[in-house]
């Protein structure tokens, strides 16, 4: 695993998570900005993804297993885009709670990534 591009993510999703749970503070539903930021802890999620998978195409092995680190980088990879699609739902200060605890928990998942892989 890349180290930088792990705590790139972590520090992202920390970031969206702070900036959505201010929304939430101030009573305000996830807007367009936000749907942004997504999009960008998602590439940088997808990225790891693809990093995870060539890495292990090319014969490496996570220390802890191949299946549970595939299951994390795919939990990783799907958490925040489910989080924005339930805060499309729900308009009002939850949607934006939802996107925030995605961002805390994606950011928690990078860590047990890293933890994984032997870090």
């Amino acid at each position: 695993m890349l180290s930088a591009l792990t705590v790139a993510t972590a520090v992202a999703a920390l970031l969206l998570g702070a900036w959505c749970g201010f929304a939430a503070y101030r009573d305000q539903p996830t807007k367009d900005w936000h749907f942004i930021g997504m999009a960008v802890v998602t590439l940088l999620a997808v990225v790891q993804l693809v990093v995870g998978v060539v890495q292990l195409a090319r014969g490496q092995e996570p220390e802890q297993g191949t299946v549970i680190f595939v299951a994390y980088l795919l939990g990783s990879a799907a958490c925040v885009p489910a989080a924005g699609f339930l805060s499309l739902a729900e308009r009002t200060r939850w949607g934006s709670i939802t996107v925030a605890a995605a961002g805390v928990v994606l950011a928690v998942l990078q860590v047990r990534l890293y933890d994984i892989w032997g870090g």
